[in-house]
Parts: C-alpha cells; structure tokens; sequence
C-alpha cells in the first residue's frame, strides 16, 4: 500500500509539472506540404512541419556495399518523403542494460526497430527553414560498437532540444558489430581500406552535415558532436581521425570516455580468422558478400574465441591515427572544446536494494582485499553519512576514464574540457535505478516528457532538465556549458580537478573524487 500511494503521489505532481514546465505536452498541427521541402545534395525531401519544428527522418547520407567505404548516397529526381526514421543497423538484439528487465526496461523503453545493412540514415529537428545559421548537434548514439540506434531511446529524439535552444539537432545511424568494425585490411585487393567502417560511415555523416545543413537552418561552421556511452567512445575516437577534421567544433562525451582502442596486430588477426572460419581461405580474391548475416555472425564469435579482440575502432594509421586519449589528445582537435563526464551509479542498477556492511564486505572484498577497510575510510571522506550499499553502487571505474581524459584534453594547452558528475537519483521502482547510465539522456535533451518511465515525471526531474539542458545548448553554442542555471562553472584544471555535481542542487567542486580514482 506505501508503495502505491508513493506512486500515486509522483503521477499526480507528474501531472502538475506537465502544466507548469517549459517541456510541456506539443500542441499544435502537424503540417506538411511545400513549405517542408529542402533540397539535398542528393535531391529534394519532404519532412513535416511539427508544430513549428521541422523534421526529417531517415535521410540517406551515404550508402555502402558490404564491408566497404561509404560513398554518396544515389541521387534521386522526386521529392522523397522523409518522414518516418529509417532502418538502424543490422544486430543481434536491441540494447539492454542492467539483469532485471522488470526494472529496467519498463525504465529505459527500448524501441524495436526494423534493420538493414542499408542503415546509413539521419534525422534532423530545426526550428526553421529560413537561412539562419544555427549552431547543429550530432548525436552518436550508444550500445558499445555492436547495437543500439538514433532512436532506440525515447529521450533521443531531438524536437524538444531544437526547440528550447534554437538549434539543430541530428541523429545518425551508422553500421556496427561485424558489419561496421571488422578489419579486413590484411586481405588486400578490395578489402584494403575494409577498417573502422562505422567510423568511416560516421565522417560520411559529417561531411553530409558541412554540405547540407545551411538549407535546414544550421550553420556548418558551429557542429557539435556528442554522444553517451559507446557513442561517447565514438566521439573520443573522431577526435583522432583526421579525415573529421573542421566538420565538428565541439564534442561531449557522456559516460564513454575512451582512451585507447585496439592495436592493429589484434583487429587483422581477427578479421583473417573470420575468413577461415567461413571457410575461405584468407587472400586478395575473397568475397564474403555471399554469407547471410547470421552466418558472419557465427563466424565471428568463433573467430573471437579462437583468437581473441574484439570488433571495434582499431589505430590503423590512416583513418585513426593514434589512441583517442593516451597518451594525450590528438593535435587534430587540440581547440575543439570538450564537455566530458559521468553519472554517480553508472553500472549498478540495483540501488533499490538494503545492504549492511557484512554484506558490502562480501561483495567487494576479493576485489579490495587488505585494501577494504581504508576504501570505506576513504568512500567516507568523500561521501559522508551515505548508506552502505552506496559502497557497492557508486562508480569509479567509469569516473576514472573522465578524469584521464580531461586531464590528457587539458595537457594539450588547447581548448578547455569541462567535467561533470550526474548525481540524481531516479526515484522509480523505489530508486532501483538511481543515477545509473543514461540517466542523464531525458535531461539533456529535454525530454523528461517523453520518458517518465525512466525520471518519474516529478517537478524535480523537470526542474533539474531545464538546468541540465541550458548548459548543454550553452555548449553546443558557445563551448562553455555556463548558464544563468547553475552555479559558475569553471573548466577542468589538472591539479584541482574541477567537477560540476549536477543535482537537485547543483555545485562546483574540486578535487572531489581524487581518492577514490585509485580504487577503479
């Protein structure tokens, strides 16, 4: 019964806050017609006009054969109809986080989606067609490198961004798992340039944005790209790419800092293996566009417990010339500005749970050993009065990649990175899901609305979006995540380590999390 009125309680201020917050129900038509049309590189297209935001889904920016360089997409005479979102990249299954699907995807809402190797499509959210420069958001969704979409999460979609900063916002889907990062490059013949497909697809994204965004109201000058997890991992990446040079002025880097990424000795030698296990033999004159996607598939995981890697972004020399972050950032983006961090629970999921301290001791102590009592000694410096099972569910693995990354961004003496640590506690299913990855996502993009499953649709959570969304449109504006919304931010200094605390109160603190790094 507790539990029920406690629902019943967040539904009701659900409802007010729906009244009151600048992230209220759309109302108004939905239009289309002449007005809606823009010419492409590729041709003319046909979105709609939502209620004063325009929107164009699953526009063709590149297409690709199997397992080659993308090129530009085929043009067409027509107007083509770009209104509902195209196929996400082929995968085994959608996206799930977390052990205890009750939870989490009632929390989450993962959207099914149809798929193609075809997959190269974008959305784009302006709020006119008018020959304005506005400053233009990519977003890089997450799902490590083998899944996810533009749209697998209701929180990504852009409209409500677009809307509250004036900007434009685009999502991409690109190729992933085997199809998008396996390297074939040891085949030769016309696998040569076979390596970092989904990064390659992802450049083509950014080159489609610098030749067509002016005439969706954007300003190719002032692109910002950003993700969140394994799209955070892929944002760290583009900044060593060379070929993504000049096409993107900003990134953020949300819970997917990365550092390294794998050597080329491993990635070929995987990419070989998969050839043989389809039962070819590896060499200039082999063809896998014959094999099923299940079959690539099989072969790859065989090949995976046969030599080891994995399928991802890969330091090939050419197309990524260097680890993102290690051992500092690459000189290609040395001045693009950087918005980098992570959220207080991150992996846990399970924060709803009670736990005293016998049992926080059994859970960590063959990972901490001798070291667990001076970890509590020191979790208490750092988080005093919290309850025991916060020993367990705070994140400092995930928190020690944001820390090296700024720091190696801010060695550069080139642009400032700016850090953050997302502290707010979801009080769904009695807090199960804490402030655990993506969390973040509804904030960000405004759009508590559209995902009170996750945030609980309180007027707290739609307080705490209209902050979080001002400094991330101050960002993508300006570069500094400074606004009139939360306290003054300075940028990350590597002696004092500074972190915003994004919560119900935020603050700026420094040198916060220090002692607890060595434990991740």
């Amino acid at each position: 019964m507790k539990r029920l009125l406690i629902l019943a309680a967040f539904a009701a201020l659900a409802l007010c806050s729906c009244n009151n917050s600048k992230q209220s129900a759309v109302k108004g038509p939905i239009t289309t017609g002449d007005d809606c049309i823009v010419r492409t590189t590729s041709g003319r297209i046909m979105g709609y006009n939502d209620a004063g935001i325009y929107t164009f889904k699953g526009v063709p920016y590149a297409k690709a054969e199997r397992f080659m360089p993308p090129t530009e997409p085929d043009k067409w005479d027509n107007v083509r109809k770009t209104q509902s979102y195209g196929p996400q990249a082929m995968q085994n299954q959608n996206m799930r986080w977390g052990g205890q699907p009750s939870d989490y995807d009632f929390g989450f809402e993962f959207k099914n989606e149809k798929s193609s190797e075809a997959c190269q499509v974008l959305n784009v959210w302006t709020p006119a067609l008018d020959g304005k420069k506005r400053p233009v958001f990519l977003w890089i969704h997450g799902g490590g490198y083998a899944s996810g979409s533009a749209i697998f999460l209701p929180a990504q979609e852009g409209r409500a961004l677009a809307e509250k900063g004036d900007i434009v916002v685009v999502t991409v889907n690109h190729r992933l798992n085997i199809l998008g990062y396996i390297d074939l490059t040891a085949l030769g013949g016309k696998y040569s340039e076979s390596v970092n497909l989904g990064m390659q697809d992802l450049v083509k994204a950014l080159e489609w944005i610098h030749n067509n965004i002016e005439a969706f109201g954007g300003d190719p000058n002032c692109v910002t790209i950003g993700g969140q997890s394994g799209g955070g991992g892929k944002t760290s990446t583009l900044m060593a790419m060379p070929s993504a040079k000049g096409l993107f002025h900003r990134a953020v880097v949300q819970s997917g800092s990365t550092l390294r990424q794998q050597e080329p000795e491993r990635s070929k030698a995987l990419g070989v293996a998969v050839v043989e296990e389809l039962g070819l033999k590896p060499g200039p004159d082999v063809d896998l566009s014959g094999f099923t996607y299940e079959e690539l598939v099989a072969a790859g995981n065989r090949a995976t417990r046969r030599v080891g890697g994995s399928f991802g972004p890969v330091v090939d020399g050419k197309y990524l010339i260097q680890h993102p972050f290690d051992p500092m950032g690459a000189e290609v983006s040395k001045d693009v500005p950087m918005l980098i961090g992570s959220n207080l629970n991150e992996f846990t999921y399970t924060n709803n749970v009670v736990l005293d301290m016998e049992q926080v001791k059994a859970r960590l102590g063959s990972r901490l050993g001798d070291k667990f009592d001076q970890y509590v000694a020191d979790f208490e410096s750092v988080y005093p009065g919290q309850a025991p099972k916060e020993l367990v569910y705070t994140d400092f693995r995930t928190r020690g990649n944001v820390i090296r990354q700024a720091t190696a961004k801010q060695a550069q003496g080139g642009a400032n990175a700016y850090v953050y640590l997302f502290s707010w506690k979801s009080p769904v299913n009695d807090y199960a899901l804490a402030a655990c990855h993506g969390m973040e996502l509804p904030f960000m993009f405004n759009n508590v609305a559209n995902q009170r499953e996750m945030t609980g649709g309180t007027p707290e959570a739609y307080k705490m979006a209209d902050a979080v969304s001002d400094a991330w449109i101050a960002f993508i504006k300006t570069g500094n995540p400074n606004c009139p919304s939360l306290p003054a931010w300075e940028p990350f200094n590597p002696q004092e380590h500074n972190t915003m605390i994004l919560d119900n109160t935020s603050k700026m603190v420094k040198n916060f999390d220090d002692v607890m790094l060595q434990y991740n």
